[in-house]
């Protein structure tokens, strides 16, 4: 997702959340992304690493392919938060 749709987004949430004194928890609001797939491009980002970085963690066995599509390996959301926190670049 492009960075100023993903702001957009996460705008929205973040008025829907606490506009009227809900208090949403992590799974109401990223509960659709629990078994999300991401391309290399989106889970280097989401890494916060470069893709070429990202692709070294990929032969390397760190992060597995968990489809593909055509040309376009996914790499699983699960996995991905996995590699964060062994990575230590959690924020």
């Amino acid at each position: 997702m492009p960075s100023q749709e993903r702001e957009k987004f996460f705008s929205l949430i973040a008025r829907r959340a606490f506009s009227n004194g809900d208090n949403l928890s992590h799974a109401e609001l990223f509960g659709d992304l629990q078994d999300s797939e991401f391309t290399a491009d989106e889970a280097a980002e989401y890494l916060g690493v470069s893709i070429a970085t990202f692709r070294r963690y990929c032969k390397q066995g760190k992060v597995a392919v968990s489809s593909i599509v055509g040309t376009s390996h996914l790499y699983p959301l699960a996995a991905l938060r996995e590699l964060k926190r062994a990575l230590h670049i959690v924020k």
